[in-house]
């Protein structure tokens, strides 16, 4: 049985990794009417395992006996300046949702629920490989500078990305 205070924070976390599928699938359209297939296609798939993570939650909520209460979000910026810039927000994202996660485990840990901190270890794991993935992104828009070939290149690394990697 989930702890109240703990299923209302897992609550706040279904919140934020629905957002995030937003957040992605705006940067996805951003790039797409920008020209960046590749680009719109990495971020359309990032949407994607971002709302396979708030369903994970959703039934670890369940299955621990609480309740799901879904709520309206903000709607995300459309408008990123630059895929870099995208880029760089989906970074500052990714940071602050680590945050979250770590709170959560945290929070886990205090009630002493094995069974939710089993659950959010693999988050945990999946963080670090999030703000490495991103962080490598931005790296490479910064190197690339503005040279259109090379973005192009990348667009095309960019969009041979597999589902779930």
């Amino acid at each position: 049985m989930l702890s109240p205070d703990l299923e209302g924070a897992m609550n706040t976390q279904i919140a934020a990794e629905l957002y995030s599928s937003h957040l992605y699938l705006a940067m996805s359209a951003y790039c797409e009417s920008e020209g960046l297939p590749g680009f719109a296609s990495w971020f359309k798939m990032q949407s994607d395992e971002e709302r396979d993570h708030a369903l994970r939650f959703i039934r670890h909520v369940v299955d621990r006996g609480g309740r799901v209460m879904l709520t309206g979000m903000d709607a995300p910026a459309n408008d990123f300046g630059t895929p870099q810039g995208a880029f760089e927000q989906a970074q500052a994202h990714e940071m602050n949702v680590t945050m979250m996660i770590d709170g959560l485990y945290g929070m886990a840990v205090q009630h002493g629920d094995y069974a939710s901190q089993a659950f959010l270890q693999w988050f945990v794991t999946e963080q670090v490989e999030e703000e490495r993935t991103v962080g490598e992104i931005v790296r490479t828009l910064k190197n690339l500078g503005n040279d259109p070939a090379s973005l192009l290149i990348l667009d095309r690394e960019l969009g041979a990305r597999q589902a779930g990697g």
